[in-house]
């Protein structure tokens, strides 16, 4: 059993370690980025219940409804989406088995134009982001996790899928929760 589950996690790392090496996959295409946004934090939030049984997480979207289509590969934005709200939902975990009940988990998701960029923000209210980690945060195999949950793989394929869409990628937090901002071009670069 031991041996399978250390097999599973192997292919896991080797898998992630391919995506992370892949340069210039998939096709850009012009693609809404609410409905693509609404669909990774739904898929989180599904997996995150379904794995512990745990329900009350509220779970707010503010879009700004007249945003063009942006031009992307959406697997990869859908993937980095995706990650940095497993992520959240992981750290909103923990906080919530630390707590006494007195805590409600909340993940926010938020879209608007900023010039000529479209801003995306991911916030929980989590355990935060001390200033010491958010300057590791995004370099590969650097985790917060225990040892045999994560590979510190996830922000650093993030990152560079950002970056490869011509956007930045960055963190901030406290105490009080963390905030993912993504910036990427309407135009295509």
């Amino acid at each position: 059993e031991k041996i399978g589950e250390h097999g599973k996690r192997a292919d896991g790392i080797v898998g992630n370690m391919m995506l992370h090496a892949r340069k210039g996959g998939g096709e850009r295409e012009a693609t809404d980025i609410n409905a693509l946004l609404s669909e990774a934090i739904t898929l989180a939030s599904h997996a995150s219940t379904m794995e512990d049984g745990s329900a009350g997480i509220e779970i707010s979207e503010q879009f700004d409804a007249s945003l063009p289509a942006v031009t992307v590969v959406p697997q990869d934005m859908s993937r980095v989406f995706l990650n940095i709200a497993t992520n959240a939902l992981d750290a909103m975990r923990e906080k919530l088995l630390a707590s006494s009940g007195e805590y409600t988990p909340q993940l926010r998701a938020s879209t608007s134009r900023k010039d000529e960029n479209v801003e995306i923000r991911i916030a929980d209210n989590g355990p935060g982001v001390p200033p010491e980690i958010s300057e590791k945060i995004f370099l590969p195999f650097f985790t917060t996790k225990p040892p045999g949950q994560g590979t510190g793989l996830g922000l650093s394929m993030s990152h560079d899928v950002v970056r490869a869409h011509g956007g930045s990628l960055s963190v901030s937090g406290d105490g009080s929760g963390t905030v993912f901002i993504i910036l990427l071009p309407l135009r295509s670069t």
